[in-house]
């Protein structure tokens, strides 16, 4: 929640998207970094996860370490009357450029946010009763619960798990393919820190949800071309459990209960001489008894499926994946906390992203603990028609209330948000032509092309 904001402020207004898009970059490199890892380690006979975890203590120290030496934020130093500090180090970090204009501008605009908006009081509770920063704060956690909703968590966490749904059978294929997905996410990550900048926040967050729906409808008809050609079972054998499992009549309800799996035999051609057997409790690696007990590798072209049916269609269910990524990362993924860093006024900016962040949190807690029970109950191609839905409904969201914050003044952007201009459902589109608000002795302007108005 600290790192986009910190970036944020001590941004210069031309490069404050791209460089808090570059947090999310390396997020996404330390995700693909972090899955290569995992995927060195599953070659480990035993605890190899102790490794994978324990490795991670590395970077913690080195950042820990680099953090001492990183300033406070000169908007926060000046917010706390410390202006001589506040000087230094707002030339410390611009170099050798003039600063003074714009330390001006910092201070007049602080001065200003303090004027209107008071002090003293709950922070929440100030932005809760004050209209702008109300609608900001909406804004800002409805973009990080569509995030979340959207799915991407459940790519990211079961994205190995959701490759062998599709029918990729060995553990250390899924999780290199799943370490390709991350490659993926980060690349194009590399291409929304590119964009942030050329590219509106607002069209390219929503070309990017645009990109998400549609790839999630990818995702979920392979799986519905998989369970349309389900094989079937073939064998029955006697039950003396008397379970569920011999009641399904192919792989794909045998696979959907977690008590069954599928036992079959693979010339090449396809599955056959195929049976629905309980699992082992134990263990899900192999059956409760009859061929597949005790296996968890093939043997003589027998195989034992717990959470997957042998399908042609896993290229589909890949395909799906890879344009998800590609369409998440560059806006979604990063969009929700460059707005949010940048859409609240410095008194309210750190409650207001802590509560988008705990938005973001509480969604993604929700998303990933449900993910397999929805799975379960509205199958895999109904769980992801449904996040394709709740696509949608982020989409009518951001085009309804997102406005542009491109290129403008933090001090500035709060004019986006008062009721004089706007409310949330009628934010203006078109900020990014050739409109900017300028500061004219403590008053605020709209300057468009051939006119001015007071916005007060």
């Amino acid at each position: 929640m600290t790192v986009p904001v910190y970036i944020a402020e001590v941004s210069p207004p031309q490069l404050r998207g791209q460089l808090v898009t570059m947090n999310s970059l390396f997020i996404t490199g330390g995700q693909f970094i972090a899955s290569v890892v995992d995927g060195a380690f599953s070659y480990l006979s035993h605890d190899g996860w102790r490794y994978m975890l324990g490795l991670s203590v590395l970077p913690a120290v080195l950042q820990f370490f680099g953090f001492i030496f990183l300033p406070e934020s000169p908007r926060w130093l000046l917010q706390k009357g410390r202006h001589q500090e506040a000087r230094q180090v707002l030339g410390r970090i611009r170099g050798e450029q003039n600063i003074e204009e714009e330390y001006n501008a910092i201070r007049d605009g602080i001065e200003e946010e303090e004027k209107e908006s008071g002090s003293g009081g709950v922070v929440i509770l100030r932005i809760l009763s004050y209209g702008p920063t109300r609608r900001a704060l909406i804004v800002g956690c409805g973009l990080q619960m569509f995030q979340q909703i959207s799915g991407i968590n459940t790519v990211m966490y079961y994205s190995a798990t959701i490759l062998q749904m599709a029918g990729v059978r060995e553990d250390k294929q899924a999780i290199w393919l799943a370490a390709a997905t991350s490659a993926t996410n980060f690349a194009f990550t590399l291409v929304g820190v590119w964009l942030v900048e050329r590219v509106s926040r607002r069209k390219l967050t929503l070309g990017s949800l645009l990109g998400t729906g549609l790839s999630l409808t990818v995702l979920a008809v392979g799986f519905l071309l998989s369970a349309q050609n389900s094989p079937p079972v073939t064998l029955h054998p006697v039950d003396s459990g008397n379970s569920t499992c011999r009641l399904y009549g192919s792989c794909d309800p045998c696979m959907l209960d977690p008590g069954c799996g599928f036992c079959y035999l693979d010339n090449g051609n396809g599955a056959f001489n195929s049976s629905c057997v309980p699992v082992n409790p134990a263990s899900t690696d192999n059956a409760a008894w009859g061929r597949c007990f005790n296996k968890t590798e093939e043997s003589g072209g027998l195989f034992w499926a717990y959470n997957y049916c042998p399908t042609p269609y896993s290229w589909i269910v890949l395909l799906g994946l890879i344009l998800y990524l590609a369409s998440f990362a560059p806006g979604m993924g990063t969009m929700p906390w460059t707005v949010n860093s940048e859409i609240y006024p410095l008194w309210a900016r750190s409650t207001g992203n802590a509560c988008s962040a705990g938005v973001n949190w509480i969604f993604n807690v929700l998303v990933s603990l449900t993910f397999l029970h929805v799975a379960e109950y509205l199958t895999y191609y109904g769980a992801f028609f449904l996040y394709a839905g709740l696509t949608v409904l982020g989409l009518l969201f951001i085009f309804s209330c997102l406005p542009e914050t491109k290129g403008l003044q933090l001090e500035d952007i709060e004019n986006l948000f008062t009721r004089q201009l706007c409310s949330c459902g009628d934010l203006p589109t078109n900020t990014s032509r050739h409109v900017q608000y300028i500061r004219v002795k403590g008053n605020n302007y709209l300057q468009s092309d051939d006119e001015a108005s007071d916005v007060e």
